[in-house]
């Protein structure tokens, strides 16, 4: 079954002074969930940005819902939702307010905003933290605010930038189920990432960017299938770093297992991180881990194989 292409970019070029930021990219996108997955600094947020009409392309076009997106009135920008990667939320406003009134923003009725903004605070799991600060809460629990006003106006297409960084495995267990959810209903939605396994959970469709060059795009699988050789790293927070340990130690696919100098962190490589991403969340919970990220050494020499190509 053929679908229709959402955002639609044809040699577009965004340079920042003299810096490239995206060079010459070429996609398209359609409904359903796709990966945008690169390291640190490779393009992907000016991509985003050019798809919101952030920014004017130096070169090249692009489209989002039939329409430029750099002069689309509100009507087309109401129909995206947007979860940037740095928050800007104001710290003395409860969560409520503010995705009540982003939402109202985009166009909704008070009543109705007030409405949506519950319901999508309690979909990512803060509906008992609602009235709370948002400089009150947690990295993670801002991370879940970003996402419920970004979803709180029913948008056609989705943005995620690094939406799960800084979550306790829990609840980015929840919010990568939330996001399949979305994708399954036929939203457009765009993860950007720069850990290989955060898009791997959400989808198989990837585009892989690099120094703001379209590398690849495709079944996440083939991707995959270049790290068998390389070790994923994976760092840990935990109340109980040793009762971590004690729990992963014994794990067959284990190659190396180390105690940060905090003695919070707990760095752990393996060799194979599906299986340990798979048994994590029992024993997170068990041990109190607060706090995870992958370190993307293991990405990046696929960059460079890919590049050396």
């Amino acid at each position: 079954m053929t679908t229709a292409v959402v955002v639609r970019a044809e040699g577009v070029t965004k340079r920042w002074g003299t810096t490239v930021a995206l060079d010459e990219a070429t996609f398209e996108i359609g409904s359903g969930i796709t990966g945008l997955l690169g390291p640190n600094g490779a393009g992907k947020t000016t991509m985003l940005g050019l798809v919101l009409g952030l920014y004017r392309p130096d070169g090249g076009a692009i489209t989002v819902l039939d329409r430029d997106p750099w002069t689309a009135g509100p009507e087309v920008r109401a129909r995206i939702g947007w979860a940037p990667e740095h928050e800007a939320l104001p710290p003395d406003v409860p969560a409520f307010d503010a995705v009540r009134h982003l939402a109202e923003v985009h166009g909704l009725p008070n009543t109705e905003a007030a409405g949506r903004a519950s319901d999508a605070l309690w979909v990512v799991g803060l509906g008992e933290e609602r009235f709370r600060a948002v400089g009150t809460m947690s990295t993670g629990q801002r991370q879940r605010v970003k996402l419920a006003q970004a979803i709180a106006h029913d948008p056609e297409v989705l943005l995620l930038d690094e939406p799960v960084s800084g979550m306790d495995p829990v609840n980015r267990r929840r919010v990568i189920d939330l996001v399949k959810k979305m994708g399954r209903e036929g939203k457009t939605v765009v993860v950007s990432s720069h850990i290989l396994y955060e898009v791997e959970a959400m989808t198989r469709r990837v585009l892989l960017i690099h120094n703001g060059r379209i590398l690849a795009e495709g079944d996440v699988r083939e991707i995959r299938d270049l790290m068998d050789e390389h070790p994923h790293t994976v760092s840990l927070r935990a109340k109980d770093p040793r009762r971590l340990a004690q729990a992963v130690v014994s794990s067959p696919h284990l190659i190396s297992l180390t105690f940060g100098a905090e003695g919070e962190w707990l760095t752990v490589q393996t060799a194979r991180p599906d299986d340990f991403y798979r048994a994590l969340p029992e024993t997170a919970v068990a041990a109190g881990v607060t706090e995870m990220y992958s370190p993307d050494e293991d990405l990046e020499s696929v960059f460079k194989y890919l590049v050396a190509r």
